[in-house]
């Protein structure tokens, strides 16, 4: 029943919108694209963070010369930009027009223009939404013999946004099994129909390898706990800086140290006790950051499958996290690190991740064997090649398939 409820609600919002639809398509007529392209990207932001690394490794899996990238809301730097470009493909950022909300027709409008430059190609391109609001609202209006993906990270506000622009979806990707499952109940609740819910497949994130396999962590005197990310209330980067504090108060030889801009989201109270080293978008500098640190530790009350993991495992960090999301599928306590079980309960969360970073600066033995292992785990599973053939693999099936959506 709300299924049909929204569906009724978009098609009536459609309606009214038709005239600057309509306008839309004109100017796209009038200037249209300078060339063909393959696939057209629509992404919300180049700032740094993990769904646009994702974005990122998409792009540069899947897109080329002949692909276009659309960015759709502003961003709050500019620090993967280059990163973007670097993948070959066009880059526009139409966030001025399609990110005011006090100009919202113009967001409207350039439904019809960007619908119109999709519906225009000679040859049949491949829409592909990460995430992108904007992505949704065009959905309707690009020609059903288009394919068109989207790339889902979490339950979350688009989990229920996209609900009404589902018949248009040729092809759902999530980054998580539990989010899937997650999802399909949302479906059942909602009254979606199920064959909406087969258009779901999972492609887990890659990254890439450090080009020489490390070794495992040596014996050290001293050890650096790492945090990366951003500082949104689900990190709880607070906790992290009180554990930071409290450990300080048994040794001073374990350092902590803050990669993301998070320094204002920490009291000044704990700032003596941690190294802020804000956004970094050098791969170099960023990879030097884990090769100084033995820990990796992540207090977050929900988590997809971070690829901050990924990075540390693969080299050899061992890993502190709370049992949320995919994490408790690739760590297991004692061999890739530990896993904090009542992460709900915050001075669980702060008592256990001292226990768990004392018991490894006491035992480096096992902290060399967990290094060990997470290097050859990482190596195995996580590797580029295999995130490349399978998005590759997806763009050819839904080119194939007449049938999309």
């Amino acid at each position: 029943m709300k299924y049909r409820l929204l569906l009724f609600k978009r098609q009536v919002e459609d309606l009214l919108m038709l005239p600057l639809i309509f306008l839309g398509r004109i100017m796209a007529r009038i200037k249209p694209l300078e060339k063909e392209y393959r696939i057209f990207f629509f992404f919300p932001f180049y700032h740094i963070g993990g769904a646009e690394k994702v974005h990122l490794n998409i792009a540069k899996a899947i897109g080329g010369s002949d692909c276009i990238i659309f960015f759709t809301r502003k961003s709050q730097n500019k620090l993967f930009y280059d990163e973007f470009a670097s993948s070959g493909c066009v880059i526009k950022d139409i966030s001025r027009y399609t990110d005011n909300k006090w100009l919202y027709f113009n967001n409207i409008l350039f439904r019809g223009i960007l619908s119109g430059y999709c519906n225009g190609q000679k040859n049949k391109p491949v829409v592909f939404n990460g995430q992108c609001n904007f992505g949704y609202k065009i959905s309707p209006w690009v020609a059903k013999n288009i394919p068109q993906i989207e790339l889902i990270h979490s339950l979350c506000s688009f989990s229920y946004i996209r609900i009404p622009f589902l018949p248009f979806i040729t092809r759902t990707v999530m980054i998580s099994t539990i989010r899937i499952q997650e999802h399909l109940d949302l479906y059942r609740r909602y009254g979606i129909p199920q064959k909406l819910g087969e258009k779901i497949g999972f492609i887990m994130n890659g990254i890439d390898l450090p080009p020489v396999k490390p070794s495992s962590q040596e014996l050290l005197e001293e050890i650096t706990v790492l945090y990366v990310g951003r500082s949104t209330p689900e990190k709880r980067v607070h906790l992290v800086a009180q554990i930071a504090s409290l450990v300080k108060q048994t040794t001073n030889k374990i350092h902590f140290t803050f990669l993301g801009e998070v320094k204002d989201a920490i009291p000044p109270a704990y700032h003596h006790c941690c190294t802020f080293l804000g956004n970094q978008s050098d791969p170099e500098v960023i990879d030097q950051v884990y090769q100084q640190a033995s820990i990796l530790i992540l207090v977050s009350d929900t988590e997809g499958f971070p690829m901050v993991v990924m990075e540390a495992m693969a080299r050899g960090l061992a890993i502190i996290a709370t049992s949320v999301g995919e994490i408790p599928l690739h760590i297991k306590n004692g061999v890739n690190g530990f896993l904090i079980t009542d992460y709900r309960n915050e001075k669980n969360v702060i008592s256990e991740s001292i226990r768990y970073i004392l018991q490894l600066y006491n035992d480096q033995k096992l902290l060399q064997e967990i290094s060990a292992n997470n290097i050859d785990y990482a190596f195995t599973r996580f590797g580029m090649q295999r995130f490349v053939d399978d998005y590759a693999q997806l763009v050819n099936e839904v080119k194939q398939d007449d049938t999309a959506p």
